[in-house]
């Protein structure tokens, strides 16, 4: 179990951890001269009868230093609020209270302290103030034991109450669920140790880590190996959620790792610049707050500046929840549930706290009611119940793998009510009926392109794909037109989609010329024959010729490169074969030179074959390559 310490300056914070544990947390030399807690400090407590500790975080309690108590808060079990017995309330124990309550911690004990400076009644009078500060907060409820630090009265009672807490949390339901969660590692501390090399220390939010596992650093992009492990200031070999641990890192350099950074697990390792949140105005706060505030984010022991865009409702009052959205200025690491404090932009006072929904929040549509029904789906219990809700709520499906990387977690459940679809981009996941209103709309779609266009065979899959579900992923796209080919709802012919009672008719003397133009066509090769040239060498006016061709080619029994220029799918078969392999020795990439030497063609025909493989949706420009689309393998077996 992790203690932290809240509480006004001078009220005796460090004075009570040392009388606890025997240890002085102010550690730095400034700390000593001037008696005030400047850094975040530690300490460790024995577990009577059991090899488990009680680790301290000592935070300094002066106004101006609240984003380091902040960085200290967030991730601990249990919280000591302590009020000196000379002072009483005061402002900075307001604001640490209003701190813990919108982190949303609700284990904890007030400590009053200094007993050994008032007489019983100004202790008794205290203690009663004390109590009813916190009535209306997360700590409601909570004990009152008055102590002191110097003379021992009622350091006992204070030592079995953290004894117990301590107990109670071993076998807590959401300790349990963290440590089934990825492993997430919030630092606020790194130094080096000579022989040791860069060392990263933080609370583990989730999960366990062992020595030798590969870690990564968000935001960033180093991968880290563990080379040794410290838990609640031991040596150990395996450490896990709820613990101080101290990582000791090899692949890093110490400038390169910061307070503020998370080492996570690889497969969750992501940086949010925008996040959905479920937001609470803090109750003590006096005017609403609105879209377009600018806030200090503390997340972990980040923290950065944001904009907040409220999505519902437009204004939010004090002591309210809403939805809202953050925008912010440099990425930090964040996952689902977890909490984020925000303070006001002259970082003055504390202003609300959140819980985070979708740390991959989207840039546009973020107001409408969709979107508002996914982030309400968000805000279910379990992930397992966050991930039937949204598919339920999410017509466009959802990817499994970021999903569980949002969450912090593997989420792998049999879903009976939704189509899955694998493959080496991701793991796909639509719910049932939201695929079969996309069904119905393809045949609704393809019924009306018939109609308005009886002399086309059919649009191509990517033209299908704007007009029926355009922000649908490439990979639910793929499978619902092999489901729907599978079952006889469609058929394809290269890249061209239509209904099967739909076709296009030749005339016999179209009819004829395709006959007769087979052959040089297909012996043209990868250059493809132009229509002057096949009218010229079969003696076949280039008007009928043009004509002829192109019916063929709304068939889909030919492609045509640029104006004029024809291969058949036998041809484009091959170069669709050589675009492939390419892509798959370079990453999904085919560069026009490569493309260039791979077919034997010269420069300009091989950037127009690229360029008419990018129209018909087996590759997609991006910038100067071309890259392969999920789609590619069913326009793939259109060919055949």
């Amino acid at each position: 179990m992790i203690v932290g310490t809240a509480g006004h300056i001078d009220h005796g914070k460090t004075t009570l951890v040392k009388a606890l544990t025997g240890v002085d947390t102010d550690r730095l030399p400034e700390e000593k001269a001037r008696g005030v807690s400047i850094e975040l400090g530690y300490a460790y407590l024995d577990l009577p009868g059991s090899d488990e500790r009680i680790g301290f975080i000592d935070v300094p309690g002066h106004e101006r230093l609240v984003h380091t108590m902040l960085a200290g808060a967030t991730g601990i079990d249990h919280a000591l609020l302590l009020v000196a017995a000379d002072d009483g309330v005061m402002p900075q124990t307001r604001e640490h209270l209003a701190v813990l309550s919108l982190l949303g911690l609700e284990r904890g004990t007030v400590v009053v302290t200094k007993t050994d400076r008032a007489d019983a009644a100004r202790v008794a009078a205290v203690c009663a103030e004390a109590a009813a500060l916190v009535e209306a907060s997360a700590l409601a409820g909570s004990p009152v034991l008055p102590v002191s630090a110097i003379s021992g009265d009622g350091m006992a009672a204070l030592r079995g109450r953290l004894i117990g807490a301590a107990r109670d949390a071993a076998t807590d339901p959401a300790r349990a669920s963290a440590g089934d969660a990825a492993f997430r590692l919030a630092i606020d501390r790194v130094f080096t140790l000579d022989g040791v090399g860069t060392i990263a220390a933080g609370t583990v939010h989730a999960g366990s880590v062992h020595l030798g596992a590969e870690l990564r650093l968000v935001p960033g992009t180093h991968t880290v190996r563990v080379r040794s492990i410290h838990a609640q200031n031991r040596r150990v070999t395996v450490a896990h959620a709820g613990q101080r641990c101290a990582l000791a890192l090899a692949g890093v350099d110490r400038s390169e790792v910061e307070r503020g950074q998370w080492l996570v697990a690889p497969f969750v390792a992501r940086a949010a610049d925008r996040i959905d949140l479920r937001l609470t105005l803090w109750q003590g706060e006096t005017t609403a707050l609105r879209s377009g505030t600018s806030v200090h984010v503390h997340l972990g022991a980040a923290q950065t500046m944001a904009t907040v865009a409220l999505l519902e409702p437009p204004v939010l009052a004090p002591g309210a929840t809403g939805l809202a959205q953050l925008v912010l200025r440099a990425p930090i690491g964040a996952w689902h549930g977890d909490r984020i404090v925000l303070r006001d932009a002259s970082a003055t006072r504390t202003l609300a706290g959140a819980s985070v929904l979708d740390p991959a929040a989207p840039v546009r549509y973020r107001r409408t009611p969709q979107r508002l029904a996914e982030l309400q789906a968000l805000t279910a219990a379990t992930p397992e119940a966050r991930l039937r809700a949204l598919l339920a709520a999410a017509p466009l499906g959802l990817e499994l793998r970021q999903f569980a990387a949002r969450e912090g977690r593997v989420v792998e459940i049999p879903l009976a009510d939704a189509l899955r679809h694998h493959d080496a981009q991701g793991d796909w996941l639509w719910g049932h009926a939201h695929a079969q209103a996309a069904r119905e709309r393809v045949l609704e779609v393809l019924s009306a392109f018939h109609a308005q266009h009886p002399d086309e065979l059919g649009p191509d899959s990517a033209r299908l794909r704007r007009l029926v579900l355009p922000r649908l992923s490439e990979p639910l796209w793929v499978a619902l037109l092999a489901a729907m080919r599978a079952e006889g709802c469609v058929s394809q012919r290269g890249a061209f989609v239509h209904r099967p009672e739909h076709g296009v008719q030749l005339s016999a003397t179209e009819a004829r010329l395709a006959q007769k133009l087979a052959a040089p066509l297909a012996a043209a090769g990868f250059e493809g024959a132009w229509v002057r040239d096949l009218a010229r060498d079969g003696g076949e006016g280039e008007a009928l010729v043009r004509l002829a061709l192109a019916r063929l080619a709304q068939q889909g029994e030919l492609f045509q490169i640029v104006r004029d220029l024809y291969v058949p799918p036998a041809t484009m078969a091959r170069l669709t074969a050589i675009a492939r392999e390419l892509a798959a020795q370079d990453s999904g990439v085919v560069t026009a030179a490569r493309f260039r030497d791979a077919t034997g063609l010269g420069r300009k025909r091989a950037i127009q074959i690229l360029e008419h493989l990018d129209r018909i949706g087996l590759l997609r420009r991006v910038g100067d390559e071309h890259r392969l689309r999920a789609e590619s393998r069913l326009f793939v077996e259109g060919l055949r």
